[in-house]
Parts: structure tokens; C-alpha cells; sequence
């Protein structure tokens, strides 16, 4: 359905090296990735709008009617067995991370779209 962003790829996405190469800081400058940022006037770092767009979609797929084959795919509705092995990292488990609430919690949230909204607004943003 979607992709799963890991914390390796959040790091590859944000790619604070290429910022340093364009500003003509190497690594033993001492200089903040925050300072680089700032310099630069990036307001918001990739990683974080790729995490609203995900929960942007995770808001759009629940609102769907319940016989709607991506919800009932989100929701874990599929019939099947999954591979042996440590299971991996899920879309949802990333949306149920990000929002810190179960499942369901999330699916209930989403119907409400102005709530959801926020919570998108709020992924958007740095902690």
C-alpha cells in the first residue's frame, strides 16, 4: 500500500551532509546541524513531511466506507499468515508511534477530520 519509513531512511532523507557540502562546512568545524539549518532558512526537515503525508493518508484511507479494500488492508482485515521470523516494522505501527495510541485510537481520531487535521499539523512540526 505505502512505505515505511525507518530510521535510516528519515537520516538518508534529511541528508545533513548535503547541506554541509553546499555551505562548505566539513565536519570538524564544529557547527550544529541546527545552526546549518538555520543559515540555510529551512523551516522543515523532509523527514517530518514525509511523516504528515503518511498520516495524512491514514486519515483519508479510515474515513472510507468499511467495505473499501484499503481500509480493510490498514485495519489488518486480510486474510493470510505472515512470513516466519521477527516481524517487520508495519505502516500502521509507524502511525500508531507517531500519534503514541493504539489502532483503533487512531481510526477513531482520523473520522473526525478537524482533530485529524491537527494531529497532521502537529507531526509537521519538531518536537
Amino acid at each position: 500500500m505505502t512505505w515505511t519509513l525507518r530510521e535510516t531512511e528519515k537520516k538518508k532523507i534529511d541528508e545533513m551532509w548535503c547541506w554541509r557540502r553546499i555551505l562548505g562546512v566539513t565536519w570538524n568545524m564544529f557547527r550544529t546541524n541546527e545552526s546549518i539549518l538555520d543559515e540555510l532558512n529551512i523551516k522543515q526537515r523532509l523527514s517530518f513531511a514525509v511523516q504528515a503525508r503518511i498520516l495524512s493518508l491514514f486519515g483519508h484511507v479510515s474515513r472510507r466506507n468499511d467495505v473499501s479494500i484499503e481500509r480493510l488492508a490498514v485495519q489488518g482485515k486480510v486474510e493470510g499468515t505472515r512470513a516466519r521470523g521477527k516481524s517487520p516494522m508495519r505502516w500502521t505501527d509507524q502511525v500508531k508511534a507517531t500519534i503514541e495510541a493504539p489502532l483503533h485510537e487512531c481510526a477513531r481520531k482520523a473520522t473526525v477530520i478537524e482533530e485529524w487535521r491537527r494531529i497532521v499539523k502537529r507531526a509537521k512540526t519538531p518536537r
